[in-house]
C-alpha cells in the first residue's frame, strides 16, 4: 500500500511539472517523440485519458485512423486549454483515477516529461528523491523482464541501491547499470538519450542500444 501511494503521489507531481513545462516551452517545442511537438504530445496524453474508444487505436491497427483523427482534433484546440486538460485529468478515466494511476501512469508521465525535457538544450538527469526512484524502479524492473526477455544475452539490469533483475534469452553476459529513472527511460525505447553504463561485448552492447523498445 505504501508503494502504491508513493507511485500515485509521484504521478500527480510529474503531471503538474509536465503541464508547467508545456506552458514554458510552448506548443511547437520539439520532443523526443519523433514527429511530435509539445502540442501533439499533450494531445496524446489527453486522448489516452479522456477517449478510451480512440486510445484503443494505439494497440489495434483497425482503430488507428480513429485514434489519429481524435488526437489531431485535440491538438487543434487552443493550447492553454489543452494543457489544462493534461493538468486536470477526469476521475472516471480507467487510467487516471486514484485507484489505478500509480500503476498506469508512473512510467507514462515520467517518460513523457523527460521527452520534453531532453529535447531542450543543456538537459541533465534529475536528482530525484529516493521515494520517487523506488517507484520508478518498481516499474522499470517489471518492464526489463518483459521487454528484454528475448534479447540474446544473459542480461543483468542493476539500479545501485535499489535492486537488480536478470532477464534475456541467455548467452553472453551483459550488464546494464543506471539510476532508476535512466533505466526507465532506456527501457521506453529512448536508449540513445539516456546516461547508463553497459558492460559486456561491444557488439552486443551496441545491439542493446539499438533494439526497438516501446513504452
Amino acid at each position: 500500500m505504501r508503494t502504491i501511494l508513493a507511485m500515485s503521489r509521484f504521478v500527480r507531481s510529474e503531471r503538474q511539472k509536465l503541464a508547467d513545462l508545456f506552458v514554458t516551452v510552448g506548443p511547437e517545442a520539439p520532443t523526443m517523440c519523433t514527429g511530435w511537438a509539445a502540442r501533439d504530445l499533450a494531445a496524446h496524453l489527453v486522448l489516452r485519458e479522456r477517449r478510451p474508444d480512440a486510445s484503443l487505436g494505439m494497440f489495434l491497427p483497425p482503430l488507428r485512423p480513429h485514434a489519429k483523427a481524435t488526437q489531431r482534433a485535440f491538438a487543434a484546440r487552443p493550447y492553454p486549454d489543452l494543457v489544462e486538460l493534461v493538468r486536470n485529468p477526469p476521475l472516471w478515466s480507467p487510467v487516471s483515477n486514484p485507484l489505478t494511476e500509480g500503476l498506469t501512469n508512473t512510467l507514462e508521465f515520467f517518460v513523457h516529461h523527460e521527452d520534453v525535457r531532453r529535447a531542450q538544450p543543456d538537459w541533465h538527469p534529475r536528482d530525484l528523491p529516493k521515494e520517487d526512484q523506488t517507484a520508478l524502479w518498481k516499474q522499470a524492473s517489471l518492464t526489463a523482464r518483459l521487454r528484454l526477455r528475448k534479447f540474446p544475452a544473459a542480461l543483468l539490469v542493476q539500479a545501485p541501491g535499489f535492486g537488480e533483475v536478470t532477464t534475456g534469452a541467455g548467452g553472453e553476459r551483459l550488464r546494464l547499470v543506471g539510476a532508476p529513472g535512466e533505466l526507465a527511460y532506456f527501457l521506453s525505447g529512448r536508449q540513445r538519450a539516456t546516461r547508463v553504463q553497459i558492460d559486456g561485448p561491444p557488439a552486443l552492447a551496441d545491439r542493446l542500444r539499438g533494439t526497438p523498445l516501446k513504452i
